[in-house]
This record gives C-alpha cells, sequence and structure tokens, in this order.
C-alpha cells in the first residue's frame, strides 16, 4: 500500500552530470585490458576453450543484468506504476546496454565450437541429439541468437528513446502508447528469454531435458536487474545528484522486489530439481547427479542457503528494505549468488559415460573468471556511466513525475 507526502520539486534537484563519469572511461580502459590479458596472455596454462567458459559466465552475467531491468521497464509499464517513475530512467539506461551485448556476443558465436559439444558431438552424443537436429544446427543457432538481440535492442532503445522524447516535447500521450506496447512487449521478451536460456546455458547439456529452464534463468535476471538497479540508484545519490528525489519509500519497493523474486526463484529451482528427481529418468537426472557429487555439492548446499535461507530470513522484515545500507548488503549478495548460479549452470562437465564422470578435481574456478567478469563488466559500466551522463537522470516530464516524488509506502 502507499499512501502521498510532499511533493519534491524536480527542477531544483541535481538530476544531470555536468560531464562525463570518470568512471566511465576507467572501467572502459580496465575492461579491454582485462579481457585481452585473458584472451592473449590465458594465465595458468588455460586453452581457448578455458577463456571462452570464463567469457560465457561474465557475459551471461552482465546479460542478466541488463534483461533484468529491461523487465523493470516493460512490467512498470504495463502496470502504468507512478512510484518507479523517478528510478525508471536509471533501468532503461541500464537496459539500454543492450547494443553493447550484442557485440560482445560475437566471441561466443565465432567460437561456438569450444562451448557447445552438439557442435562436435561424441558418437554417443549423436545418436541420443539427433531428433534435436532441427533445432540444435549452426545456421538456425546464428538465426536465433540474431534474433533474440534484434527484440532485445528494439524493446530497450524504443522505450528509452520515446522517454527521452517525452522529456522534449512533454507530450503525455507517449506514455499511453508505451502502456499499449510494454504488454505485447512482454510477450516478446518472455519467448525470447526463454528460448536464449536454452541456446545459451541449456544447449551445454544437449542430452539434458528442463521444460521450466526459461523460466528459472527469468526469475534470475529479474532479482539481479532489481539489485543492480538498487545500487546503481545509490551510486547516483552518492554523486550527488537526485539525493531528495530518490527516498527510502522507493528503495524499500526495490526491496520488496527483489525479495519477492528471491522466493520466485526458489519456487521454480525447487520445482525443476522435484519435478526431474522423482521422475528419475536418467537423462535428466544426470544433471543433477553430477551437481551433487564430488564437491559440487558445496556449490549446490551454498545456493541453498545463500540464495534462499539467508536472504529470506534477515530480509523477511520492511525494516532492513528502508535501510540503504542493509539494502546495498541485500543487492550485493543477490548478485553474488546470481554469479554462484550461473557459475552452477554453466562450468560442471558434461558426463556421458557415467553418472559421476569429471565430477573429480575440485570446483574448477580459474583466474580468467575474475579477469572476464572484470573484462566485461567494465565495459558495460562504461556503457551505462556514459549513458547516464547524457541525459537526465528522470522522466523529467513523465505524467506520473509528481506522484513518484510524493510516493510514501505504509
Amino acid at each position: 500500500m502507499a499512501s502521498h507526502g510532499h511533493t519534491i520539486d524536480i527542477f531544483s534537484e541535481t538530476r544531470r552530470f555536468e560531464r562525463t563519469c570518470p568512471s566511465a572511461l576507467i572501467a572502459a580502459v580496465i575492461g579491454v585490458a582485462a579481457l585481452a590479458a585473458g584472451f592473449v596472455m590465458k594465465p595458468g596454462g588455460a586453452d581457448l576453450r578455458q577463456f571462452m567458459n570464463s567469457y560465457l559466465l561474465a557475459y551471461l552475467f552482465v546479460l542478466s543484468i541488463s534483461l533484468g531491468c529491461l523487465f523493470f521497464v516493460l512490467i512498470q509499464h504495463v502496470v502504468a506504476a507512478g512510484w518507479s517513475v523517478v528510478v525508471r530512467r536509471l533501468a532503461e539506461q541500464i537496459a539500454g546496454a543492450m547494443p553493447l551485448m550484442a557485440l560482445l556476443v560475437i566471441p561466443i558465436v565465432v567460437f561456438r565450437t569450444e562451448l557447445y559439444p552438439w557442435l562436435n558431438p561424441t558418437d554417443e552424443m549423436k545418436h541420443l541429439v539427433e531428433h534435436k537436429r532441427p533445432y540444435l544446427n549452426d545456421t538456425f543457432f546464428i538465426i536465433r541468437v540474431a534474433a533474440y538481440f534484434a527484440v532485445w535492442t528494439l524493446l530497450s532503445r524504443g522505450f528509452l528513446s520515446a522517454s527521452l522524447r517525452q522529456d522534449a516535447n512533454g507530450d503525455a500521450a507517449i506514455s499511453t502508447r508505451l502502456r499499449t506496447l510494454a504488454a505485447p512487449s512482454l510477450i516478446l521478451y518472455g519467448v525470447t528469454v526463454s528460448f536464449a536460456a536454452v541456446d545459451f546455458m541449456k544447449a551445454l547439456s544437449p542430452m539434458w531435458f528442463s521444460t521450466i529452464f526459461g523460466v528459472y534463468w527469468f526469475a534470475g535476471c529479474a532479482l539481479s536487474g532489481f539489485g543492480f538497479l538498487a545500487l546503481v540508484a545509490m551510486w547516483v545519490q552518492g554523486s550527488g545528484k537526485l539525493t531528495r528525489a530518490i527516498t527510502k519509500e522507493h528503495y524499500h519497493d526495490l526491496g520488496k522486489l527483489m525479495f519477492a523474486f528471491v522466493v520466485f526463484w526458489t519456487y521454480i529451482a525447487f520445482s525443476q530439481y522435484m519435478l526431474i528427481w522423482y521422475a528419475n529418468i536418467p537423462e535428466e537426472t544426470r544433471w543433477y547427479l553430477v551437481r551433487q557429487s564430488g564437491d559440487w555439492w558445496q556449490v549446490s548446499l551454498a545456493l541453498l542457503l545463500g540464495h534462499f535461507c539467508i536472504p529470506f530470513v534477515l530480509f523477511i522484515s520492511r525494516h532492513p528494505k528502508r535501510s540503504k545500507a542493509t539494502l546495498f548488503i541485500f543487492a550485493v549478495w543477490v548478485l553474488l549468488m546470481h554469479w554462484l548460479d550461473l557459475f552452477y549452470l554453466t562450468r560442471p562437465p558434461e558426463a556421458p559415460e557415467g553418472l559421476l564422470a569429471g565430477t573429480g578435481g575440485g570446483i574448477p574456478l580459474h583466474l580468467l573468471d575474475a579477469l572476464c567478469i572484470v573484462g566485461v563488466g567494465g565495459l558495460f559500466w562504461a556503457w551505462v556511466a556514459s549513458a547516464l551522463a547524457r541525459h537526465s537522470l528522470v522522466p523529467e516530464r513523465d505524467p506520473w513525475l509528481k506522484e513518484s516524488l510524493a510516493f510514501e509506502n505504509y
């Protein structure tokens, strides 16, 4: 529930950066240097396959954040939410990094044979995936990836451009049109995100079956997007911008969304596990057996405790969500757990010749994992920070802005 308090004059707020954020240039330089170092030097005796595994993990982590913020933008328009207007521009700019993500997917497409076993199947795998060839074929894979980024770029840049256009002309009809477009856009979003989850992650284990995997990744995207949005809002205020416009009321609602998707992710994760485990079909249960064997059981336990139990207990109360300090911890925590979740999804080896094949040797963390997350994350932050510096940090002439500025929870 919410009520309306004292309205802040947005034009009395510092709502623009005077120049390009220095952190953007620094992040870009560090990002390029880290990726170049990882690709050229391949520390620790790594090969191209190890680099691509680390790159895929880092890429999916950053892509999840951008897709999560795109979901935030679309759902706020669908329900005509007033409370979120003051932070929506931040989400629009984070989602608007999709052209960069389209460029950064190119290495995955170029070196796809280093990642996806269905492109070079073993003799045993050939007959098991042969019936999937209409979907798992090289040409169709490239077409699908291109289609995903065409849709995501069109949606993210389209909604951002319309919002910026409203800043200039104050046309309230733009908000009405965006609300009308948001519902079918959500359908496109859901379909493409679900299929992308299959192509980028589930296809790493092409013999595995799960009909809920797309929803599983969507839950992680939304959660990481909300967490990153909260951190960006805090960074903006720490830079002296929107110091009175974004209040603990807005942080409270971001915290509620994060908490809701902690629970939703757990529901989907447990549903997938329970249905596969009790059906006891070898092609399906093997995926979980690998992750419950050797040292991988520790990662499974860490996800159970860290992705659900700990945040559920600590943040079920409203009070931690209304404190920037505790919400900061919550946001950082869910991002760390989302990275661990992606590691859990993408890193365990395929085990074609035995339920526990390839599970020894410890958890395969590598220095390249750090270099790639710094590299891809640095380039992503460079894009977002520079985009935030080019325009107003709030939709200045959105008809719901006044309601957002006066928003109060009760």
